[in-house]
């Protein structure tokens, strides 16, 4: 890389982040399971498949509309597992604490933690505490691990995307961003915007009972949908064309994107995921969603048009085309 140190632009999710794992992580840590850079490690153990992520949260502030580290912690642990056709079974949970961290604060995030894993059905079975001086953090920070059991007969990956493969998202974009982004800058706005964290496992069981066929199932945290859809269109090396009308947004996210210069592609969310299927499945698939809490608002949003391109193209609502590449900046740092 022509950078001598880490930026923040690293951790974004985007261009940056990808390019220090391909250019860094990767040649030294090379293995099967980690070249499939999907949400989980897919792990064949004697005659059981289990899949096992880890994550860091460092989000600021660490409470916003709609949740806090502990629960969002909690949300995306699960759904790292659960996108990768396992059933979440078991997660750790390590805390580093400044030195004074208000412990009222601590008491509601480690509840928030255990109310969350509790409806996810999820048990915290092992941990770790550290504290450092006042200004080596900043606040708390939690890293959790996860293991499930994979239970689908098909392969979740981006290797496994077919042409003709419809993309569906199970509902409206960027709330978590943009709840980030209005708690941060004291935004005075008409309507609050809560993030949309939660823990997905159980529509994504409901969808993968109701289909055998689903190919690929992708969380979009960091960098949004533009910046997951634009990592599996080079993974998968496919052309996907979606549909800025069809993409799912709420008034206030527009809102304040649109005051604020954002583009809704590339906020962060905490409660939504991607699927590629194909178009015989699709209706099937859309109506367990919309039949579940976290999935009213689910659409179709694109396709898979062509194989061997690698790319992504939104057909936007007044008629014209644009690519969408993974995001060189950090809109909103610390976002999770």
């Amino acid at each position: 890389m022509k950078y001598g140190k880490i930026l923040l632009e690293h951790g974004g999710g985007g261009l940056l982040s990808n390019q220090l794992i391909a250019e860094y992580f990767l040649p030294r840590f090379h293995n099967p399971y980690l070249e499939r850079l999907e949400d989980s490690a897919v792990l064949n153990i004697g005659s059981q498949k289990f899949c096992f992520t880890t994550d860091s949260y460092v989000v600021s502030p660490v409470f916003f509309p709609g949740g806090n580290i502990g629960s969002l912690a909690v949300h995306g642990t699960v759904n790292d597992l659960s996108v990768c056709g396992g059933v979440p079974l078991y997660m750790s949970a390590g805390f580093i604490l400044e030195e004074g961290f208000s412990v009222a604060s601590l008491e509601i995030i480690i509840q928030s933690m255990a109310d969350a894993a509790a409806e996810a059905n999820i048990k915290i079975v092992t941990g770790d505490t550290k504290v450092v001086a006042r200004g080596a953090a900043d606040g708390i920070f939690i890293n959790t691990s996860g293991i499930g059991l994979v239970e689908y007969p098909g392969v979740l990956s981006v290797k496994n995307i077919q042409l003709g493969d419809v993309i569906i998202v199970n509902g409206t974009i960027g709330e978590h961003g943009a709840a980030i982004i209005q708690a941060r800058d004291n935004l005075s706005l008409t309507a609050d915007i809560l993030s949309d964290s939660a823990a997905l496992n159980n529509l994504i069981a409901c969808i993968l009972k109701a289909s055998s066929n689903v190919h690929c199932m992708r969380d979009a945290t960091r960098g949004g949908l533009g910046a997951i859809l634009a990592e599996i269109a080079k993974n998968a090396n496919v052309h996907i064309s979606i549909d800025e009308k069809s993409i799912p947004l709420q008034e206030n996210v527009r809102g304040i994107c649109e005051i604020l210069g954002f583009d809704p592609l590339f906020l962060a969310n905490e409660g939504k995921m991607i699927l590629f299927c194909p178009k015989s499945d699709a209706d099937q698939v859309l109506t367990v969603m919309r039949n579940h809490k976290h999935g009213k608002n689910a659409a179709i949003i694109g396709i898979v048009e062509d194989i061997g391109i690698g790319r992504v193209v939104l057909k936007t609502s007044i008629g014209g085309e644009r690519i969408v590449d993974l995001p060189t900046g950090e809109l909103v740092p610390r976002i999770c």
